[in-house]
C-alpha cells in the first residue's frame, strides 16, 4: 500500500481535506459504504455512476492510506475482501448529510430516498446517532 503524500500546499484545512476527498469518486464510495451498506468490491463497482475497476481500486487504496476505509478478509471467501469505514470515515457523516441536503435543495434533478431525507431534516442528531450505531456494528474488531 502506498503512503499518502505528506507534502502539503498550505495549512488550509479545506485544501488539505480536498486533497483526500476532492476527486470525482471518493465521496461516492464513502456514500455507498455509509448509506447503502455496500461492503464488497463488486458491490462498489456496481455504483450507478459507473466507476471503472482501475479507478475504484485506486480510490479504495487512497482512502485506506488516508485512514478513512479499512479492508478485511471476507468471512466466506478467502479470495475476496470487505471494506468498512473507519472511525475517521464515520466522522464524515455530518458532511455527507449536509451534501445530501444541499444537493437535493439546489441541484436540479437530484433526489434521495424520501424517508432518509425526512429523517435527516427532522432530527439530524438522531439520524446521525442511528447511522453511526449501524456503521460501528460493522467495524472489524
Amino acid at each position: 500500500m502506498k503512503k499518502s503524500r505528506s507534502k502539503r500546499r498550505s495549512a488550509c484545512p479545506i485544501a488539505n481535506s480536498l486533497d483526500i476527498l476532492g476527486d470525482r469518486w471518493s465521496l461516492v464510495i464513502i456514500r455507498d459504504l455509509m448509506f447503502r451498506g455496500k461492503r464488497e468490491y463488486g458491490e462498489l463497482l456496481d455504483s450507478e455512476e459507473g466507476v471503472s475497476t482501475s479507478v475504484l481500486a485506486a480510490r479504495l487504496e487512497h482512502l485506506q492510506c488516508a485512514g478513512i476505509v479499512t479492508k478485511t478478509g471476507h468471512p466466506d471467501d478467502l479470495k475476496k475482501f470487505r471494506y468498512h469505514l473507519t472511525e475517521k470515515g464515520i466522522d464524515l457523516l455530518p458532511l455527507m448529510i449536509e451534501l445530501v441536503l444541499w444537493g437535493t435543495q439546489y441541484v436540479p434533478n437530484t433526489s434521495a430516498p424520501p424517508e432518509i431525507l425526512k429523517a435527516m431534516k427532522k432530527d439530524r442528531e438522531e439520524f446521525m446517532r442511528r447511522v453511526k450505531q449501524e456503521l460501528k456494528k460493522g467495524l472489524p474488531a
